[in-house]
């Protein structure tokens, strides 16, 4: 091993006490970032959705599972619905972080919080459609003309749930009943939560029930095959999205129910509002990333009212769009996560513009670590010359007789002797050598 360290070419001792200070200045630089910067996002988030069997709940089951792939626990938070949610996420005093939120059903609501003050809210962007189902039991509408609800109108005389508070369907419907001339004290309205209300309007209890749910929603599904349970068609459907920006005409296709009994027998056009995906302006962007990207997988599959890849989408967003979500509609999932894990992805796309920032501080102070290091490895050689310059000027000054100088000459050559340098500075270590034996000849010849 010492016969090794004698031929290398560079001395790792040196190197490393020159060049240490500079890395430990950058590792403290780069942790420094990591805390300021944050880029590894929180393992546990907080989604509200909406009342039990809704369709709200059943996506949200599916947000779990696509998350929990990434290391990401989803908890998912019970609500009475979309405006419930919304005041959930500007309400700092919960720690809900995500949440589905159905477009023009808390117009009134948002602006009595902006008034207050809260959270600020990003959109990450359009999931689905959620069609206005109007079902009635076709008993109730026998003394109507041609036996079915043609119109609004007769729902003021018929006792209509339109779900719990803080659903969307009750100012959705209030909305329709008004632009009918319908004034909202005119309308009593039922507001039993969704399974009881079901089960109220099996019983005969309720004569109409009013939901704003994706037709993956289990009671759309039972209602719409239940005999003796009729869907309301919304024939002005276009002239209604004319009127309210937040509503689309959209058609149940004749046959989507049930190809076999040809269910339903022709299109129904029906009018529904976007549902959203929406996050607090402060939540962490690898999140927003992680949720768009499940939105794309989860709601990016053809549907009843949406052709495949049609959502998630940009368009129909009352909210401002998240800077991520921006991102992923832009150019897809960034470029890092296509061939790295999400974690390892995230880090650098994080953290590159630390890094970049960090290198560019350490080159101007790097260019001090090749003069450091030459001068370590030459001053081993160096500062043995102050002890040969002693002993010639005892030999000038005479005071100290020669044969005692030359032992000191002797020891300080055995000591030479032991030096070790790297092989691009062996000649100085020679010219130290050669010195020492000028010295030594002059020695010679003074005793």
């Amino acid at each position: 091993m010492p016969r090794l360290l004698r031929v290398t070419l560079l001395s790792a001792r040196d190197l490393l006490a020159a060049a240490g200070p500079f890395v430990l200045i950058a590792l403290v630089l780069l942790v420094g970032a990591y805390f300021l910067l944050k880029p590894t996002p929180p393992r546990r988030v907080v989604l509200a959705t909406g009342p039990a069997f809704s369709d709200f709940e059943s996506f949200g089951k599916r947000y779990q599972d696509e998350l929990k792939r990434h290391g990401i626990e989803v908890t998912l938070r019970a609500t009475e619905g979309s405006t419930a949610n919304r005041r959930l996420l500007r309400d700092a005093k919960h720690d809900v972080d995500f949440g589905f939120m159905r477009g023009g059903t808390s117009e009134t609501v948002l602006a009595a919080e902006e008034a207050k003050g809260g959270m600020a809210l990003v959109s990450l962007g359009s999931l689905f459609y959620e069609p206005v189902w109007i079902f009635y039991r076709t008993d109730a509408a026998k003394k109507l003309p041609g036996g079915r609800l043609a119109s609004l109108l007769p729902l003021r005389d018929w006792r209509v749930n339109t779900g719990a508070r803080g659903s969307g369907p009750t100012p959705i419907l209030l909305r329709l009943l008004q632009a009918n001339g319908i004034a909202r004290d005119a309308v009593k309205l039922d507001r039993q939560e969704q399974g009881p209300a079901v089960a109220a309007f099996f019983d005969g209890s309720l004569d109409a029930l009013v939901l704003v749910s994706a037709p993956e929603g289990a009671a759309v599904q039972v209602l719409l095959r239940e005999p003796g349970i009729a869907l309301y068609e919304f024939d002005q459907a276009e002239a209604y999205s004319r009127r309210f920006a937040y509503l689309n005409r959209v058609v149940l296709p004749r046959g989507i129910v049930d190809f076999a009994k040809d269910s339903p027998p022709h299109d129904v056009p029906l009018l529904a509002p976007t549902t959203m995906l929406v996050a607090r302006e402060d939540t962490h962007p690898a999140l927003v990333q992680l949720f768009v990207q499940a939105a794309h997988r989860i709601h990016g599959e053809p549907g009843w009212f949406a052709h495949a890849r049609q959502f998630p989408s940009a368009r129909d967003s009352e909210l401002p769009l998240a800077r991520e979500a921006e991102r992923f509609y832009r150019s897809g999932p960034p470029l890092l996560q296509r061939y790295l894990p999400f974690w390892l992805a995230n880090l650098i796309d994080r953290m590159w513009v630390a890094l970049l920032s960090i290198i560019a501080l350490l080159i101007p102070l790097g260019r001090i670590v090749p003069p450091l290091y030459q001068f370590r490895v030459r001053s081993r050689i160096f500062r043995w010359y102050r002890h040969l310059r002693g002993i010639e000027q005892e030999l000038a000054s005479g005071g100290t007789p020669p044969a005692e100088l030359l032992a000191a000459l002797e020891r300080l050559e055995a000591k030479a002797e032991r030096i070790t340098v790297p092989l691009s500075y062996t000649d100085e270590l020679y010219a130290l050598r050669s010195h020492i034996g000028m010295v030594r000849e002059r020695l010679r010849l003074a005793r």
